[in-house]
């Protein structure tokens, strides 16, 4: 009866043992489990945050360019600078670049001289783009928009 004693008692203490902590494997399977999740959620961060550039990106672009449409009805020429454009009331401000964080890096794109006008009439801005040398998500380059 004795040793029936002691193998319970011995039995309970390693129950109390295993019930008591983690082993390595687990913890190490664990771990491995939370890095994975930690390196699948960062890289959704960074597509969603490169996301948000670009969809402001096309937003600015849509932007100017109406004000470069409405300046033009309204004138009958484009604008001299993107400035002009503030200057006249048809944007607050020229919008930063999100990607180069910066006013004055847009690229603009000068009308061609209509044929029948002087030869020293100054064309104007018809067309801005991202002055960003960086790809979007769907490979085109951010200075092609």
């Amino acid at each position: 009866m004795a040793r029936h004693v002691e193998r319970t008692a011995a039995q309970a203490d390693r129950r109390k043992r295993s019930e008591s902590g983690w082993t390595l494997i687990e913890l190490m399977i664990v771990i491995s489990i939370v890095m994975i999740l930690a390196a699948m959620s960062l890289t959704t961060y960074r597509n969603s945050v490169q996301l948000a550039k670009e969809a402001a990106l096309r937003s600015d672009l849509f932007m100017m360019r109406e004000a470069i449409d409405q300046y033009y009805a309204d004138k009958g020429k484009y604008p001299d600078a993107l400035q002009n454009l503030v200057s006249d009331n048809y944007l607050r401000s020229v919008p930063k670049d999100p990607f180069t964080n910066s006013s004055d890096s847009w690229q603009t794109v000068e009308a061609e001289v209509q044929p029948g006008s002087s030869s020293n009439a100054e064309p104007g801005v018809y067309n801005v783009k991202s002055g960003s040398d960086a790809t979007a998500i769907d490979g085109s380059k951010f200075s092609d928009w």
